[in-house]
């Protein structure tokens, strides 16, 4: 350890005062005083000039996965085909007594029997003429991964990379779907996802229009520079139908929702479709020839043409009323009792959803059945009819009462809040139109 630096002068200077002249000896005080502050300030700009220099001298190790590299080898792989944990660290030299204690001992920290073919893997060694390896690194997705300590003690840890969120927009006019749309303008077409689960209630994505748009504000998530996936959808608008309708993502009591500009929740206590892509091959009618029969009667549903297997789900929470078959008409049905007011039913159904039985609460979104063509049908279809006080009514039609909308208490800071984010998606609609 350094002794501290000291600093020691001596000033062989005597001062004869004289009486008569005080003037003359203050004026030499002074010049003296001068000279001892100077080098007091110059002694101590030397010693931070060399405290300074020292700081910048010293370099920041270069990290990969928490672990200083600079003096390791590091390798990468991916795991191949039948490729398991002993084949890849025995190419490496580390010893089965090693790998057996990896598989044995940690599977409370990873199961190396979920490692899946294509994943990543890092090697991370000593750079000698015969590298030793000193741990193991394997990505279990995009931000997660897991390390193998090799040496000593042998420990295993799981940790995440760092996740970046950018915002992000997304702007454009539909010509024959949503999905389409998003591909033909380059945009991740899992945002069409997130669009359609978002206006599931408000906008029936069967119904799209040509000409119909959209604008979005969205999160973006990114790990190392590359996208991973979406975060939140912070807002929204979609023309539809010559109807414009917004969604705004806002916290209250809690609990994020999508609200619109009045503050009225998107969540309604349906959705608008049991099912998701498909086409509506035939509406509600009084009088429909039927495709079979060949004669004309009520067809008090609207059938959705799906590939067999496609899933349905409930449009809202209820009870099971009724479930069975019907070999001349419906084929394996479901009647689902949602209040007082409203039952729907589910006809032509492949097979039901394990658990869905007479007497079954289920859930809005809850898979309870599968596209079939049982019963008299022509095809896989789902023959969907909606119920009003136990009189069908047209299911396309259907006014759902809204969810729990902004509390009154809020509504002044929401409209505070939401008003830039208007002006924004204006002017992103501006932006692309002028594309």
């Amino acid at each position: 350890m350094q002794k501290e630096e000291q600093v020691s002068f001596h000033l062989p200077i005597h001062f004869k005062v004289q009486p008569h002249d005080m003037t003359q000896t203050t004026q030499s005080q002074n010049f003296i005083l001068l000279l001892l502050f100077l080098f007091f300030v110059g002694c101590s700009s030397n010693r931070k000039t060399h405290e300074e220099a020292e700081i910048e001298s010293i370099v920041e190790p270069d990290y990969l996965y928490g672990i200083a590299i600079d003096s390791l080898d590091v390798e990468i792989g991916t795991v191949g085909k039948n490729q398991f944990l002993a084949d890849i660290l025995s190419k490496r030299n580390v010893s089965y007594n090693v790998i057996d204690h990896i598989a044995k001992r940690h599977k409370e920290v990873f199961d190396v029997r979920k490692m899946r073919v294509g994943n990543n893997y890092i090697f991370l060694s000593t750079r000698d003429s015969v590298p030793k390896p000193l741990y193991f690194v394997y990505e279990i997705d995009n931000t997660n991964y897991v390390v193998f300590g090799l040496t000593d003690s042998l420990p295993a840890w799981c940790d995440e990379k760092e996740v970046v969120v950018k915002i992000e927009t997304a702007s454009g006019i539909i010509n024959s779907s949503l999905w389409n749309s998003m591909v033909v303008h380059g945009y991740d077409p899992n945002l069409a996802n997130r669009l359609s689960e978002i206006y599931a209630w408000t906008i029936d994505f069967f119904g799209i229009q040509k000409g119909d748009r959209y604008d979005v504000i969205f999160e973006r998530l990114y790990c190392e520079d590359k996208p991973i996936g979406f975060g939140k959808v912070i807002a929204s608008r979609f023309n539809h139908n010559k109807n414009e309708l917004f969604a705004f993502y806002y916290v209250q009591n809690e609990k994020g929702d999508f609200f619109d500009e009045k503050g009225q929740s998107l969540m309604r206590t349906f959705l608008k479709a049991p099912l998701k892509y498909s086409r509506i091959s035939s509406t509600f009618s009084n009088s429909r020839r039927h495709p079979v029969l060949k004669i004309s009667r009520p067809h008090h549903g609207v059938d959705y043409a799906a590939p067999s297997g496609t899933p349905v789900y409930a449009i809202g929470d209820g009870v099971v009323t009724k479930k069975g078959y019907q070999k001349n008409g419906g084929g394996n049905y479901l009647y689902i009792k949602h209040n007082g007011t409203y039952t729907t039913a589910y006809m032509h159904l492949k097979n039901f959803a394990k658990g869905i039985e007479k007497g079954t609460r289920v859930r809005q979104g809850q898979l309870i059945g599968h596209v079939g063509s049982t019963g008299l049908s022509t095809g896989p279809h789902l023959d969907f009819r909606f119920f009003k006080n136990n009189k069908p009514v047209d299911p396309l039609k259907v006014e759902s009462p809204p969810a729990t909308p902004i509390h009154d208490t809020l509504m002044e800071q929401f409209k505070k809040d939401i008003e830039p984010l208007i002006l924004e998606l204006q002017q992103l609609k501006a932006t692309s139109d002028t594309l």
